[in-house]
């Protein structure tokens, strides 16, 4: 029996060892894009948006996550399609790109103004909505400005207004709208209208009527300039002052010259390419294209093939994936082969750790800031921080209980993380007055190692109290080691959060001119030093039992999501970005568990 039991621990390790390597493995092999059509080379050329430069599998990624709340959609033929696959068809084909199903509609008064009251479908396509524009202009012009006086109808159409916004942005990146047919025919049209009226006589009607024509097309190119918000033309060799510039502008340039820029022609003949569904030229036309940017980019642009395979791993879904396997695992030590599988745990957790890591430093490698730098990266700071800690913990005491609160932590934080890249590009570049490197690699990162702790302290908390109240509770030992453990976290987490907010005052008095405001964020801030500070004089004077000391360590928890996103809701104070409907819902919904769990403690069991 004992050699049954000691094979059976073993092929589960085998197992779960080989799940956690399949889940890794698998992110790093390229998705399988059908045809021979090389999309994957086409995501890696780099083009400017928002002041970075940035893979074109950055922009396929983010807009169809804005437009469509994913990074692949299911296609007409049953097919997952990737975003480049869709962001492909989009500026190369844009009449066919509008069949495909990609605006995600939930309201149902929205989606009965564009005609489908008894579909419950949530994604439409731009030929499905297109009859209906003259409806949606109406209603968009009645949206309040502002945003907390909209209804849930409203803020539905503000939704769709900017996804329509961004979708036509988008689709004209490269080429233009298809004013004869194609860009090809539009492109030798230029060329003719602009030899006659450098060939025919001035003042003859001719002559005028060419020049009307160039006037007409200047109109249209001056609107596509000032409607792009990417710039996908790199600088001209040899011409000063050159920069970055979208199409617009360069097709406007050509108008006065008759001269196209190489890599304008290079994406119309990339499009009819496409368009036969030619592989051969489509290939060759884009190795052109490669051959063309590298010979204008700089060192800047070095970096879009390394995001291009960042994307493509993505190692903060490969972590989460990973994190609920930790806490499975944990979570069956308490119950069976505790030696076994709390090793198990550690070391999966240590796997977790390394690709999380990866995660954080690709960031700060390809954004040259240090990690934390917005709302989304301090998400994905917040876990990664408390990781090395619970790994010391578990190393030591090899109970599951570290292991399981640095899984819960680092799940809860990057499914925050993902739900926030749904507004965009999760590097952009920065405001003028967070700018600054030295402050945002001294008090950004020490005040989030102060939410990191102060979490971690509530988890290892919520830990102790579902296990104590469990069948068969916790012995005394195993309390003992968990108060440690929350006694620790809240000494580390005291520390950070009041040396954080002191060196934040001292940014604020350098760029506000004033070191304390009493701004929201700044009280949330003194709300998390001084809660660390009560649960530390409950023990120290005694005046609570240890399952009350994790009650309050779980009320911790609540005060920090208030500190971290309640008080950046309000819609008041320097620190406000605003309300989110999404965020307010998750964050009470989040506060109830852990009143939840607080009213647990009352039912757990004593010690053995």
């Amino acid at each position: 029996m004992r050699r049954l039991l000691r094979s059976g621990r073993a092929w589960v390790v085998v197992l779960v060892t080989l799940l956690a390597a399949l889940l890794i493995l698998k992110a790093l092999l390229p998705a399988e894009i059908p045809g021979n059509l090389e999309l994957d080379r086409m995501g890696r050329i780099p083009v400017q948006e928002g002041g970075r430069i940035k893979p074109i599998d950055t922009i396929a990624r983010t807009s169809l996550m804005i437009v469509s709340g994913r990074q692949s959609y299911t296609g007409a033929e049953g097919r997952r399609l990737q975003a480049m696959e869709w962001f492909a068809e989009l500026v190369l084909d844009p009449q066919s790109a509008a069949q495909r199903e990609v605006f995600r509609i939930d309201h149902p008064e929205l989606v009965s103004l564009i005609g489908f009251s008894n579909d419950k479908r949530k994604y439409f396509s731009l030929t499905e909505i297109v009859p209906h524009f003259q409806s949606l202009q109406e209603q968009f012009a009645r949206i309040p400005s502002e945003s907390a006086l909209r209804n849930p109808y409203e803020k539905a159409l503000v939704k769709l207004q900017n996804s329509l916004g961004l979708y036509d942005q988008v689709a004209y990146i490269f080429v233009p709208p298809p004013f004869f047919g194609n860009a090809q025919r539009t492109y030798g049209m230029i060329i003719r209208i602009h030899e006659d009226v450098a060939t025919q006589e001035p003042h003859t009607e001719s002559h005028q009527t060419a020049r009307n024509a160039l006037q007409l097309f200047a109109n249209q190119f001056s609107q596509l300039a000032a409607g792009s918000h990417v710039q996908a033309i790199p600088p001209v060799p040899g011409k000063e002052a050159s920069e970055w510039h979208p199409l617009g502008q360069s097709l406007t340039d050509t108008l006065g010259t008759g001269q196209f820029d190489d890599i304008v022609t290079a994406w119309a003949n990339l499009s009819a390419a496409y368009q036969e569904k030619d592989a051969e030229s489509f290939n060759g036309v884009l190795a052109d294209l490669e051959a063309h940017y590298a010979q204008r980019v700089d060192h800047r642009a070095g970096k879009a093939p390394f995001e291009h395979f960042f994307n493509a791993f993505s190692p903060f879904m490969v972590a989460m994936q990973l994190y609920v396997l930790i806490f499975i695992v944990a979570a069956f030590s308490w119950m069976i082969w505790p030696s076994t599988l709390a090793r198990t745990a550690f070391w999966l957790l240590v796997a977790a750790f390394a690709v999380h890591t990866f995660g954080m430093a690709a960031r700060v490698y390809i954004q040259e800031r240090p990690p934390v730098t917005n709302l989304y990266s301090s998400a994905i700071f917040v876990s990664w921080a408390a990781i090395p800690l619970c790994l010391y913990m578990e190393r030591r005491y090899l109970n599951g209980i570290p292991a399981a609160a640095a899984a819960l932590m680092g799940f809860v934080t990057l499914i925050i993380a993902h739900y926030l890249s749904f507004s965009g590009d999760t590097m952009e570049m920065m405001r003028a007055v967070l700018d600054s490197n030295f402050w945002l690699a001294t008090h950004v990162p020490t005040v989030t190692l102060g939410y990191s702790a102060t979490f971690l302290a509530g988890l290892i908390a919520t830990v102790y109290i579902i296990r104590s109240s469990l069948p068969g509770g916790v012995d005394r030992q195993t309390e003992k080691v968990a108060l440690g453990m929350v006694y620790g976290s809240v000494c580390f987490a005291l520390f950070f959060s009041y040396v954080g907010t002191v060196l934040g005052g001292i940014w604020a008095d350098q760029s506000w001119g004033r070191f304390w405001g009493w701004d929201p964020k700044e009280n949330g801030a003194l709300m998390i030093v001084l809660w660390n500070a009560v649960i530390l004089h409950a023990r120290w004077a005694r005046i609570s039992s240890t399952v009350g000391i994790m009650q309050l360590a779980v009320v911790g928890n609540i005060i920090t999501a208030w500190s971290w996103f309640g008080t950046n809701m309000l819609g008041v104070g320097l620190h406000s970005y605003g309300f989110m409907d999404s965020a307010f819902f998750w964050l009470m919904a989040f506060n109830a568990t852990q009143l939840i769990v607080i009213l647990l403690g009352y039912r757990c069991k004593p010690p053995r």
